[in-house]
């Protein structure tokens, strides 16, 4: 069933199309790779504040946790390297990962990466499930890095590549909103398991589920046109390109993709290329938005939510359902950004997200100050908590309709044939990188920022906003093989790219 027409407005070319049903159920399969990565960073957080777990895996935490002769400070309950070993590993792995999948990505096809994202995953969640050790524990993390590697690597790409220009932004998006409906599983989950002695095993192992979903969906999804063409397969990507658009009459779109393959080709080292000043704005958003994504601190609100909530005094229970709140607000709101982005463009979500995030980071990180001071020590009263947990909302709202979603949609559309496997990688990679260093580093850094933890975060908030209105052009409506149009009208961007950049509609580039 067609969805209506669309063309690519905005100063691109105008290709004929519908938006269909099958575009559309292939890119919801697809974007279920979303979960996997959704389901472990909600899973992680309360899993570690579950007494069980802890006493079986970290006593040392628990016994600190329970010590009431202790003097330590709130700020510092949670503070073991091991613990946040636990969690930090899979980045790391998925980091790792991420090189691997651009090779396959771009030898074997975006949808064998996405079925290997799953395996891993699933092999992972059953070491986790079943864990009678901890070193079985970081095996089993190792294993869901691989496959949030393979997955955060191929799904954006995927989605990017089967979708109209027109509704290019909202149906990437939906990989943000798979991700936000897999934390609010996982909190749900979460809250449920945790008045059960082994709770943390159901937990942890249902994580197997989305795994085998996207594993079964993957074997039915069809490739995309552009890497049916990478690949030399030209009739099999002129028949998906038809069957995606809903038309017969696919032959402009369809020869662009070919110039823009064949030109593709004269390029042997896609790692050297993006290095080239011609593709120095798609090398610098591929690595600062990532870079700013993780420094906006909302994975330290995600993965440690229950643990910080119980930190501020919430209690076990209140700490978990606050977890839940956030969750649901989190699925709302990238649901309001999948609805606003190709009207209103990438842009003003950027720039409105960030505003709200800087003012709720300094009006959290000033209450936490007033109420537990730098000795870590008071309380929060029921009005104060519901307050905070409502900046906390806010924040979090503030994020789902801008960074979280545009962080993995502006590099996936910005990047041409070429260089599009190379510059999701190094997307994929920094973002591992840094949430692998918070991860560590977080618990350490509340101990002893305290509430200027806050404040540092809402530093890096004011730099990358300041950095989106000066260097960012707007996206919105162009296809992906024209975006050196974009880049070489740009005040800044323009003196890097080339005049033969651009011939015909698409980019013509040669191999050094």
């Amino acid at each position: 069933m067609a969805g209506g027409t669309f063309v690519a407005s905005g100063g691109g070319r105008h290709y004929e199309g519908k938006v269909t049903a099958f575009v559309l159920v292939t890119c919801f399969v697809a974007a279920m790779g979303g979960l996997l990565f959704g389901y472990d960073l909600g899973i992680t957080g309360g899993v570690t504040s579950m007494e069980p777990f802890l006493i079986k895996f970290f006593p040392a935490v628990y016994k600190q946790m329970k010590d009431e002769t202790s003097h330590e400070s709130q700020y510092c309950k949670f503070d073991n390297q091991l613990l946040t070993l636990f969690t930090s590993s899979l980045y790391l792995a998925a980091l790792v990962a991420s090189f691997f999948a651009s090779v396959t990505t771009r030898m074997l096809g975006r949808k064998p990466s996405m079925f290997l994202g799953g395996l891993f995953f699933l092999v992972g969640a059953l070491l986790n499930g079943f864990a009678t050790n901890v070193e079985m524990l970081i095996i089993g993390r190792l294993l869901l890095g691989f496959g949030v590697g393979y997955c955060n690597q191929s799904v954006p790409v995927y989605l990017c590549e089967m979708a109209p220009a027109k509704i290019r932004g909202g149906l990437n998006m939906g990989f943000q909103m798979m991700i936000t409906i897999g934390i609010l599983i996982a909190n749900l989950i979460n809250y449920v398991t945790s008045k059960q002695e082994n709770g943390w095993r159901i937990s942890l192992g249902i994580g197997a589920v989305p795994a085998v979903l996207l594993c079964l969906g993957s074997l039915f999804l069809g490739d995309t046109p552009n890497s049916l063409i990478e690949r030399g397969q030209h009739e099999k990507a002129k028949l998906m390109l038809q069957k995606i658009r809903g038309t017969m009459n696919v032959d402009e779109e369809y020869q662009d993709l070919i110039d823009a393959s064949e030109e593709a080709k004269k390029v042997e080292h896609p790692w050297k290329n993006i290095s080239q000043s011609r593709y120095r704005p798609q090398l610098t958003f591929c690595g600062l938005i990532p870079f700013f994504q993780q420094l906006t601190g909302i994975n330290v609100i995600m993965f440690y939510a229950p643990v910080l909530f119980k930190t501020l005094g919430f209690g076990n229970d209140a700490s978990l359902m606050s977890a839940v709140i956030t969750g649901g607000v989190n699925v709302v709101a990238t649901f309001v950004s999948i609805l606003t982005v190709d009207k209103f463009g990438r842009r003003i979500l950027f720039l409105e997200g960030g505003t709200q995030m800087l003012v709720c980071q300094i009006a959290i990180g000033g209450m936490i100050a007033a109420k537990f001071g730098i000795s870590g020590e008071g309380s929060l009263t029921a009005g104060e908590a519901n307050f905070l947990l409502f900046l906390i909302c806010a924040y979090v709202a503030a994020f789902a309709w801008s960074w979280g979603p545009l962080g993995w949609l502006v590099p996936s559309e910005i990047c041409s044939l070429e260089v599009r496997s190379a510059g999701q990688a190094i997307n994929v990679a920094v973002n591992m990188l840094f949430t692998f260093g918070i991860a560590q580093v977080f618990l350490t850094m509340l101990c002893h920022l305290k509430f200027g933890l806050f404040f540092f975060f809402a530093c890096f908030v004011l730099i990358m906003t300041i950095f989106i209105a000066l260097l960012l052009p707007e996206t919105k409506n162009i296809p992906i093989e024209e975006m050196s149009r974009v880049w070489k009208s740009h005040w800044f961007w323009g003196k890097f790219i080339p005049d033969d950049a651009i011939i015909g509609g698409y980019e013509h580039r040669t191999s050094p």
